[in-house]
């Protein structure tokens, strides 16, 4: 099936619409008919190919290319959002709830305002949504939403020196284990592995897989080893990414530590595993209730 790619603002996430006999160029801003209700959004993919068994929901359909007339209706809800976020703001300080602002966005058709916010735990906020209302004119949604989230709709730069992968161009947050850091060798001090969110760096899912095949073929740290030049010895060190196990061998009534490829040492492999064992699936789905419990994702 033919489709068009078409990312919202505030999300990087792409999502499928049926073109039918229009023909939207990679850049084009197009008007299209979502689940909640008519969007402007910006054409990622164009005239893009996809198995009708990879798209899980029917695909709606793209309404228009946008015309000027729409553009100035984009830009002219952008203009608006940062006096309805004060607004709100000063609605919530007078209904004194402990909750933080975010942003907000309207929808194309101006129908309705959604306010994002974080909180410590629920915030009944009926009584502002009311008064929110009677200001507007429209209907009015706050939507609560977790750390990552957060981080993702504020963005900044991460401790490698870049902007923030959430921010750019992850699609969705995959849940991230200790048990990564660990297959990465890396410190398991909190602020070396945690993001600007304060949550474990995504990017550690990232390598994960590569990690896990380097892994496999090499000892674990105090694994005792025979090599192939007659010593034996116990593993001191991995280097994972350069294949380097450093062993320390007995050589007459010393100890030396020697430098070997793991195709130079006879071991049981200890690191591949089939599945994931069941501490770990308890752990990932732990960190995936917390991430539902936070909020609902912007996505």
């Amino acid at each position: 099936m033919k489709v068009t790619g078409v990312k919202f603002k505030n999300t990087n996430k792409i999502y499928y619409f049926d073109p039918g006999k229009l023909e939207p160029k990679k850049g084009d801003h197009v008007i299209v008919e979502t689940a909640r209700g008519v969007e402007y959004g910006t054409v990622m993919l164009a005239d893009y190919e996809i198995a009708d068994e990879k798209i899980p929901v029917p695909v709606k359909p793209v309404i228009r290319i946008a015309t000027p007339a729409d553009d100035a209706v984009a830009k002219k809800n952008i203009e608006k959002e940062a006096g309805a976020l004060e607004i709100c703001r000063q609605k919530v300080e007078k209904h004194g709830l402990e909750m933080r602002l975010l942003g907000c966005e309207y929808t194309f058709d101006n129908s309705k305002i959604l306010f994002y916010f974080t909180a410590d735990g629920r915030v009944d906020f009926r009584e502002l949504v009311k008064d929110l209302a009677s200001v507007f004119k429209v209907r009015i949604e706050l939507r609560q939403i977790g750390v990552r989230d957060e981080t993702k709709l504020i963005g900044g730069i991460g401790i490698c020196g870049r902007q923030l992968c959430c921010n750019t161009f992850l699609f969705d947050f995959a849940p991230v284990s200790i048990k990564m850091a660990k297959e990465q060798n890396l410190s398991l001090n909190p602020t070396k592995i945690s993001g600007v969110c304060g949550r474990l760096m995504c990017c550690l899912k990232n390598e994960q897989d590569a990690y896990e095949e380097l892994n496999s073929h090499l000892p674990s740290i105090g694994d005792h080893v025979t090599t192939k030049d007659g010593f034996a010895g116990d593993v001191i060190d991995i280097n994972v990414l350069k294949q380097i196990v450093k062993v320390a061998v007995e050589v007459g009534d010393e100890k030396e530590a020697r430098d070997y490829k793991p195709s130079e040492l006879n071991f049981k492999p200890s690191r591949r595993r089939e599945r994931r064992d069941e501490k770990e699936e308890a752990e990932l789905r732990a960190l995936e209730a917390l991430d539902r419990k936070e909020g609902n994702h912007i996505d």
